[in-house]
């Protein structure tokens, strides 16, 4: 990846998610057949109609969720990704640990933060960052880092900087950040996972 070597980086240090969603599933074939193997989606009742005829061709596929979690969608969410991007709010950290109790077992989590402070936006606040991570190691769940996204209008390497000083003070290796248009800065800043769409699929497709 370029722009891992342009940072200084190795390829291997950062984990590129090809974000499928409401991509027709010739285009999402294609890419498999290039030999991706990890993919972003951000509705769980898409992901569950999309993949599984493509895992019974490729067990090595790796889900992620990118997109909100609906609470009452989180007993399907935790037996079908491998990531949840997506955890903002204490009352969702309630679930998933009841449910990692029940299963013996949870997805990678990531924190959402909304480091825009934008009021149509999912995540918590910068300042409330700390407290639920807190929370929900309290809870052993296995959260792993925290993810953002940028305001469209901002220059997005400050958000960066700001997430991976928030995940630093509380000992968090994974840094999701970064989509089609600035993923190149988000590796500059630290990210281990990128979520990439129109770069590699094309203009999304509309339903």
């Amino acid at each position: 990846m370029q722009a891992a070597i342009a940072a200084g980086r190795g390829a291997a240090d950062i984990t590129l998610i090809a974000v499928s969603k409401v991509q027709p599933a010739e285009r999402v074939a294609a890419i498999l057949g290039q030999g991706q193997r990890v993919f972003g989606e951000n509705r769980v009742q898409e992901a569950a109609g999309r993949w599984p005829a493509f895992q019974a061709d490729h067990a090595d596929i790796i889900l992620h969720l990118i997109g909100p979690l609906q609470t009452n969608k989180a007993r399907q969410a935790v037996g079908m990704f491998a990531a949840i991007h997506t955890l903002d709010r204490l009352r969702l950290a309630e679930v998933l640990a009841r449910l990692a109790q029940e299963r013996g077992t949870s997805p990678d989590l990531f924190v959402q933060v909304n480091t825009g402070a934008e009021p149509q936006k999912a995540g918590v606040l910068p300042d409330d960052t700390d407290a639920l991570v807190a929370a929900a190691r309290a809870m052993d769940l296995p959260v792993v880092g925290l993810m953002c996204i940028p305001p469209a209008e901002d220059d997005p390497a400050p958000h960066f900087a700001m997430l991976a000083a928030m995940a630093a003070r509380n000992g968090l290796g994974g840094l999701s950040m970064g989509m089609s248009g600035d993923f190149e800065t988000a590796i500059a800043h630290g990210a281990t996972h990128v979520r990439v769409g129109s770069a590699i699929f094309g203009e999304r497709v509309a339903p």
